[in-house]
């Protein structure tokens, strides 16, 4: 809305024509997710608590987490109202990756808000239930990967790119392309969701995340860059860094609130939400395995839950001593702080290490 009358207005003064420049709209597009959420984030947390969307907490956890009893949740639609607004405001709506990545993303927070309204409204513990989450994020994934095969304009925009080596590439075919989209788009949005258990833990990463993919998008979306980094052309990907910019200043705000003690939880409207995000961000600009490596801690809090509950089935033995594994750290006796600072850290480097595939190939 406003690139288009910035548009509109650069005809007749010149110095409006500065908006076509995606870096710009990028910026301002965290700048201004920041500023919606700073705004709308206490009221949104006051309605929360007024309503009684408090957070229920299990008791076989650690016993720290028990005064989080209560705590404002559902947080997560306060973060995709930033991003939904921000990029109706700074994104070319002409686009169509645009809209399948918001599309996508608003999809998997109706799943997620649905969920939450069943746990903490009408006191459904189970919320949806598992096959229901995972049949709807399919549906949804499934109609993303279809579009996008049916869109890809030339045969890298269908190959899984192994990073770290310029020429080494796998053409897929149709349903191997569907089925690895909706792995990493479904699979990251759970990932993510499995992270959030911690006060900052889950949001983080996201920020830190979203803001590299932006980066991998700029450069996707811009011939020269393309081929001078040896990464596939996908004409209009650029756009999607002004998303991404959205979600990274969205998320930043978030995290003021959601910091250690939370005063909000963001809950699984917020967590399959990024989720979705990043991954169909990653499909779109060729760099799955790469989002594989950045997001690295959410990669090993899904394992150490697949590896925990197999091994309880298997065996009865757990290997953890509670999954995902920042519980596991926590009941060793890392404090709370300590286990998310770590795990950010660890996300930095992993996500230092994804960017340097730009130009390590």
């Amino acid at each position: 809305m406003l690139l288009k009358f910035a548009q509109w207005l650069s005809q007749y003064i010149s110095v409006f024509s500065v908006f076509n420049y995606i870096t710009l709209r990028a910026v301002l597009a965290a700048i201004t997710a920041l500023s919606i959420s700073f705004l709308v984030g206490p009221m949104m947390i006051r309605k929360l608590t007024a309503y009684k969307i408090g957070q229920a907490v299990r008791d076989d956890g650690p016993q720290t987490h028990l005064v989080k009893a209560g705590t404002p949740t559902m947080g997560g639609a306060l973060i995709l109202t930033s991003i939904a607004i921000t990029t109706l405001l700074w994104a070319d709506l002409n686009n169509k990756y645009v809209w399948v990545v918001l599309l996508t993303t608003l999809g998997f927070g109706a799943i997620g808000w649905v969920d939450d309204y069943r746990k903490v409204v009408h006191r459904n513990p189970k919320g949806l239930s598992a096959k229901a989450k995972m049949l709807w994020q399919s549906i949804i994934a499934v109609i993303v990967a279809a579009y996008l095969w049916q869109h890809a304009s030339l045969p890298a925009h269908t190959e899984l790119i192994v990073p770290f080596f310029k020429h080494l590439v796998f053409p897929l075919a149709a349903f191997t392309f569907i089925l690895l989209a909706c792995l990493v788009i479904v699979g990251t949005s759970n990932a993510v969701n499995l992270t959030d258990g911690l006060d900052g833990l889950a949001i983080m990463p996201t920020v830190m995340i979203s803001s590299a993919l932006a980066i991998f998008a700029y450069v996707a979306g811009h011939a020269v860059f393309a081929k001078y980094l040896g990464m596939p052309h996908v004409p209009g990907a650029s756009e999607l860094a002004v998303f991404c910019g959205a979600i990274a200043g969205a998320g930043l705000a978030f995290l003021w609130f959601n910091a250690y003690p939370a005063e909000v939880f963001m809950g699984d409207v917020g967590a399959l939400a990024l989720g979705a995000a990043l991954g169909t961000v990653a499909v779109i600009v060729r760099q799955e395995i790469v989002l594989l490596i950045m997001g690295g801690v959410f990669v090993l809090e899904t394992l150490s839950v697949v590896i925990q509950v197999a091994s309880f089935k298997l065996t009865g033995k757990r290997i953890f001593r509670m999954a995902p594994l920042h519980h596991h750290y926590e009941l060793k006796g890392w404090k709370e702080n300590q286990v998310v600072v770590r795990f950010w850290i660890i996300s930095m480097m992993l996500v230092l290490i994804g960017l340097t595939t730009l130009k390590l190939r």
